[in-house]
């Protein structure tokens, strides 16, 4: 039985030169595409696109109106914590001018019954 002979540097060359022209010609001889063909894939591509950019668009809007949403909460709480601080700040009615309202409502009472 004879032994295994390895190709030589000039043989591995040609065996390459050989493979490159036989996928040459595959690719000279493969049809061309289908223009119809092409233009579906193009419009469906399209399709695609429009879709993703609605719902990138719907998207933005949600984010958009949730941060509207959460400003207007903030400023809301900010009024609601400044009308309390304001109220706050009012002083409250003295011994004298309690007595004075409380004698007012007891003038009226009388002033019904008689």
């Amino acid at each position: 039985m004879a032994g295994y002979k390895s190709p030589d540097f000039n043989e591995r060359t040609a065996a390459a030169r050989a493979a490159k022209q036989d996928a040459l010609e595959q690719l000279r001889n493969k049809p061309a595409p289908d223009p119809a063909a092409i233009a579906e894939r193009q419009a469906k591509l399209a399709e695609r696109e429009a879709a993703a950019a609605e719902r990138r668009a719907t998207r933005q809007r949600a984010l958009e109106e949730a941060k509207a949403a959460k400003l207007a909460e903030k400023a809301e709480a900010q009024a609601k914590r400044e009308a309390e601080e304001a109220a706050a700040l009012v002083p409250e009615k003295t011994e004298a001018e309690l007595k004075a309202a409380r004698d007012a409502k007891y003038a009226a009472r009388k002033a019904r019954k008689r």
